[in-house]
């Protein structure tokens, strides 16, 4: 039998058991893919992230649900660079290393902020953002037991895409992001109608004062509702500034609290309304767990 070395780590936050947990292998250079998705069926994790030599990149990296493949993914970016700066394949001399990261959709940088040699926070790269298909706000309110009123109608809902696609909700109020439930089969309809996965629900407003929105991200057919969501973190901080709910292009962005695992990101756009060229999402983490898989 061969050993993999496994770790949790909590993305979006610096505090255990916070953000959104994801388990990292950081030398998975082996695994077949069948092997990568017992093992990630095995964590039950959002995702698990599988760390490989890269000939294009320092590294390769491939993420799994329980389910199915992920081409590219916020939490389990940053939980994966944290970790690897955290135990030493890579080697953070300066307070910030640049390093190159492999994924399905192409090579992008991450940015590892550290002192003394060890990782504060990561800053990832997204790229610049696809705005798809809308789709009326009476058809959608429904499907979240709201009312066509507690959505904005001085923006439509859209799917936006940053490396991934969502379905972007714009919601007036805080009170209504609480009021939000999904309710599945109504839910699975409207994602099916403009081929997307997951809807990503938001407002400019917050439980912190030092945040400028909320949000939740409802994925039906996979975890139900995700913790943070760093991707569709991205997609929605681009649907704001180019739809200019927000003149400056930074944006600090809470989600988890609805489900016991608040976390908090910064994210900053790239570029002008009409053209934005990238997104960078900056978030920390925690290492929570560490141990073996035996194959």
């Amino acid at each position: 039998m061969k050993s993999f070395p496994v770790y949790y780590v909590d993305a979006f936050t610096d505090q255990p058991f916070m953000g959104n947990p994801c388990a990292v292998l950081p030398m998975a250079d082996g695994l077949t893919t069948d092997q990568m998705q017992l093992i990630a069926r095995e964590t039950n994790l959002n995702e698990t992230s599988f760390v490989f030599p890269s000939t294009q990149a320092d590294f390769r990296l491939r993420f799994f649900s329980p389910k199915k493949e992920i081409p590219f993914a916020g939490h389990p970016t940053i939980a994966t660079a944290f970790l690897l700066a955290e135990k030493g394949y890579i080697k953070c001399s300066a307070k910030r290393t640049t390093i190159q990261f492999e994924f399905q959709i192409g090579v992008y940088p991450v940015e590892i902020a550290a002192e003394s040699g060890q990782p504060i926070q990561v800053v990832m790269t997204l790229p610049a953002p696809f705005f798809g298909e809308t789709i009326p706000s009476d058809e959608v309110a429904a499907c979240f037991n709201l009312l066509p009123s507690d959505l904005r109608d001085d923006v439509p809902v859209q799917v936006v895409s940053t490396g991934a696609p969502y379905l972007i909700v714009p919601l007036r109020t805080l009170d209504a992001m609480l009021r939000a439930e999904s309710k599945y089969i109504q839910v699975c309809s409207l994602l099916q109608k403009v081929g997307v996965s997951t809807a990503f629900l938001f407002c400019l407003e917050s439980f912190s004062s030092n945040a400028d929105a909320f949000a939740r991200m409802f994925d039906p057919d996979g975890v139900g509702e995700d913790p943070f969501c760093g991707a569709g973190s991205g997609s929605m901080a681009a649907f704001v500034y180019h739809y200019h709910l927000s003149e400056k292009p930074f944006l600090r962005l809470e989600q988890g609290h609805l489900v016991g695992r608040p976390g908090q990101a910064e994210v900053e756009i790239r570029g002008d309304p009409d053209n934005i060229l990238s997104i960078g999402l900056k978030g920390s983490a925690a290492i929570v767990l560490d141990g073996q898989f035996w194959l």
